[in-house]
């Protein structure tokens, strides 16, 4: 072998023979070395993320504004610059560290204030203030110690002194007959300035180049100076030297115009100097940008891709994590917002914001314009900066570095702004042909391309924009029309390649896997979709329900229509949790009653709850002589009835439920004198149990009543005579209490139906008739379309090879990218004639 070196395979061997751990770690130390930029890119950024000051704000915007444009790499200076940067920023963080400082005094109370001016500017005294900014210095360090190990970082300096050389000789070379930029030496002469300023601006060279025959004209300073000092005549000698005459003299000028004189020049200076540095800052950035929107070459790439889906993911941030945007938004749910018909403003301003910039980033794109991007990426980077580190803490009033979201946001968009970087270093495609999902045909792309065109509007979205930024002679149906033909084409293409890796013997049946799998699987969907409102309304309650218990409980009992005799209602403590004593208590009493047993199927005993009234009732009987009189007749006419309302009111969370019960009574009256010591039966009048659900009103359980009758109750009315007059009150009791509560008191059973949750309120809201009209019956007739009318599209989905109609759409696309319009529309119209003529069609689409 002619290049052998036993050393050399000797060192391979032994790396090769190292444990799989250990050739992880050499890799990744390789990968580290070879991508170090991108780790201080990374280290910066997270220091900016953590610190949030604008001390840290200078590095990040440099990176994207100059460092990653940079062609090949970022210079030496930007390095150093970082270096010094860093470091200064290390030691003034130090120095006001010290607590003499006012603003040291009081960290507890300032640390969490967004627009305290510490905060801002990177001041404040915190733990660990220096921590990420050293090793923020160990990075570029790091990265600088790699770029001398390879002779790169002395490179920009050997390439300045070359360049400089070449214009002090005035020679530039021509590389490759494309437009460069020269530097011509213009004179700028500030009228009695005493020295003359040479800028360079660089122009455009014409095709061929040549050495300058002449320098550029200078004015003499000699004649500048004589006539500058002509104008003056402050001393006597020039003032006898003029006309040669002794016997004229001129008057001497005043002390203060002297120094007005001297004045002017020093201005002069000033504002000669401040042009001059001035320049010295505007040319190189003006010659920068020049050179990157015009190269010397480009290294044409794309990843819109990229960029597209790091917008994306900033969307589905925002939509998901909105309230970090806001100011009392915190603990809100955009599902929540939405269903009450309000719109945040900070998830309407990003979300805006956001699209907008996808919209005009896919213009940029289509129109390939370089120096669009550019200045689309300084205003970005500016606006996304202002507004996340010095607007969105006041919004939210919390520093950026307390808000997690918005950090992520922010990191994801930093990710976007380097690829955004990368793709105006390197150039936009010359050409633009078809969705990048179309690229190969396999069924990852294949699902892919069609959940794409699944997503609502982007794909009418998408096919506008490009025919709006795209040059073309198509009217907007026709070019929409191409792209459909296109979608349907490669849907086909993807089909047919999968029928070529997977083909299927003639005259063999159907494997069981793909019928049960596929047949099997179609069949369980169907059956799921036609009893889903059954399924869901029954296991939404009884599997994932949450108890509706009853929050206040109220009794109204009115005799006859009159003022009401008593009104009392049980809260809090009054209403009892049955416990499992008393549960199993109250289904022994329905032993072997089975319409009672299947009820008290449906709910436990966190379910049922006992309601304990008082039995004075809350309110005095104040009722007129008038009406007293005419109630006492209707009591003791026995030939008519006399009505009993009972009506009770529930409330819970899920809203508040009622219900009267009407009665008839037959009962004895006593006198008006002895009513104070009379106690009667109200027969048959009280419920006991109640029923309570969600959505509809409390009635009472009539399978829990034995022999179908109500309970009993006592009624009497109380007089007490005082110095303040008489007061009146009705007292009642309740005959035959299931658990025997103490005193004169009323017992109610309450059974509260489980609610859905309230994440799937909007479902069971619908009801189970609700969800058949508007699930059931719109799917179904989806499904109906997949299953009908595949007669009349035969002619367009069996093809055998699409081959041909695919080649003649990607012409299309390619003619429209080479401008050849005319063109364009001849074949246009050839894939119309195409579709419009089946014979033409079969014998395109035939095997080869």
């Amino acid at each position: 072998r002619m290049f052998h070196d036993d050393e050399l395979e000797e060192s391979e061997k032994f790396y090769v023979g190292q444990p799989r751990v250990l050739l992880l770690i050499y890799a990744l130390y390789n990968t580290l070395v070879a991508r170090s930029e991108m780790v201080c890119y990374f280290v910066i950024i997270l220091n900016h993320m953590i610190s949030a000051s604008m001390i840290t704000l200078v590095l990040p915007i440099l990176i994207f504004l100059w460092a990653m444009l940079s062609v090949p790499r970022p210079s030496k200076r930007f390095w150093m610059t970082a270096i010094v940067y860093t470091e200064v920023a290390i030691v003034i963080k130090y120095f006001f560290q010290f607590g003499f400082f006012p603003w040291n005094k009081h960290v507890d109370y300032t640390k969490d204030k967004p627009y305290h001016p510490p905060n801002i500017i990177g001041i404040e005294k915190k733990e660990g203030y220096v921590h990420y900014d050293l090793v923020q210095l160990l990075a570029l360090f790091f990265h600088r110690s790699i770029l001398k190990c390879h002779g790169l970082w002395d490179e920009d300096e050997k390439g300045d002194s070359s360049s400089n050389k070449e214009d002090t000789d005035d020679e530039l070379s021509l590389a490759g007959g494309r437009r460069d930029s020269s530097a011509s030496l213009k004179s700028v002469n500030l009228a009695a300035s005493v020295e003359s300023i040479h800028v360079h601006f660089p122009e455009q060279q014409t095709a061929i180049r040549r050495k300058s025959s002449s320098s550029t004209s200078q004015l003499s300073h000699r004649s500048s100076f004589s006539s500058h000092r002509s104008k003056r005549g402050s001393t006597s000698t020039r003032n006898s030297s003029q006309k040669g005459s002794s016997v004229l003299s001129i008057k001497q000028k005043s002390r203060k115009e002297l120094l007005m004189e001297k004045f002017r020049e020093q201005m002069i200076k000033a504002k000669a100097f401040t042009i001059k540095k001035t320049l010295q800052v505007y040319v190189p950035i003006r010659q920068f940008f020049y050179n990157l929107i015009h190269p010397d070459y480009s290294a044409v790439t794309d990843v819109y891709v990229l960029m597209f889906l790091a917008d994306t993911v900033d969307f589905i941030i925002i939509v998901f994590g909105f309230w970090a945007f806001g100011k009392h938004s915190a603990a809100a749910d955009i599902t929540s917002s939405l269903s009450e018909d309000q719109v945040p403003e900070a998830f309407l301003v990003m979300v805006l914001i956001q699209f907008g910039t996808m919209v005009v980033d896919r213009a940029l794109y289509l129109k390939k314009t370089v120096m669009g991007k550019v200045i689309f990426q300084v205003i970005l980077v500016f606006g996304i900066h202002f507004w996340m580190f010095f607007i969105l803490p006041g919004v939210t009033e919390r520093k950026f570095s307390q808000n997690t979201v918005a950090q992520l946001w922010y990191f994801v968009k930093c990710v976007y702004f380097g690829l955004s970087a990368y793709q105006i270093r390197c150039g936009y495609p010359t050409r633009v042909l078809g969705n990048f999902l179309t690229k190969s045909y396999n069924y990852v792309n294949l699902f892919l391309f069609q959940g794409f065109r699944l997503v609502p509007f982007l794909t009418e979205l998408r096919a506008v924009m490009d025919w709006v930024w795209t040059d073309t002679t198509l009217s907007l149906s026709s070019w929409i029309c191409v792209e459909d033909i296109y979608a349907h084409i490669f849907i086909l293409k993807c089909w047919r390649e999968s029928e070529k890796r997977y083909p299927q013997p003639r005259g063999q049946k159907k494997k069981k896997v793909v019928k049960y799998g596929m047949g099997g699987m179609i069949i369980v969907l169907l059956i799921c979709i036609v009893w889903f409102p059954l399924l869901f309304m029954s296991l939404i309650k009884s599997v994932a329900g949450i108890t509706n218990k009853p929050l206040d409980v109220s009794i109204t009992i009115t005799l006859g229509g009159y003022q009401p005799i008593f009104t009392m209602s049980a809260q809090q403590s009054q209403l009892k949790d049955l416990n499992q004593t008393g549960f199993n208590t109250l289904l022994g009493s329905y032993r072997g009653n089975t319409a009672a047993l299947q009820f008290l199927e449906g709910y436990g005993k966190e379910d049922i709850t006992l309601a304990d009234l008082e039995g004075n009732s809350n309110s005095l009987w104040t009722i007129s002589p008038p009406s007293r009189e005419k109630m006492i007749q209707g009591l003791l006419d026995f030939s008519s009835e006399f009505t009993v309302v009972l009506s009770w009111t529930i409330q819970s969370g899920a809203g508040v439920s009622f219900w009267e019960a009407v009665a008839d009574c037959n009962i004895l009256s006593c006198p008006d004198t002895k009513w104070s010591h009379c106690l009667k039966t109200l027969r048959e009048v009280y419920p006991y149990y109640i029923k309570a659900p969600s959505d509809s009103l409390a009635k009472p359980i009539k399978q829990l009543l034995k022999d179908c009758k109500w309970k009993n109750i006592t009624v009497s009315l109380v007089k007490n005579v005082s110095d303040e007059g008489v007061r009146e009150w009705w007292v009642l009791n309740q005959l035959e209490k299931t658990f025997k509560t103490s005193g004169e008191s009323l017992e109610l059973i309450i059974f509260s139906d489980k609610v859905s949750p309230p994440s799937l309120g909007f479902l069971a809201g619908y009801g189970i008739m609700g969800l058949y009209a508007s699930v059931v019956l719109v799917i179904g007739k989806f499904v109906r379309e997949f299953f009908s009318g595949i007669s009349h599209s035969i002619m367009f989905e069996e093809l055998p090879n699409v081959d041909r109609i695919l080649k003649l759409c990607t012409d299309i696309f390619l003619v429209r990218e080479t401008g050849e319009l005319e063109l364009e529309e001849d074949l246009y119209a050839k894939l119309i004639f195409l579709y419009r003529s089946p014979e033409t069609m079969i014998k395109w689409t035939r095997e080869k």
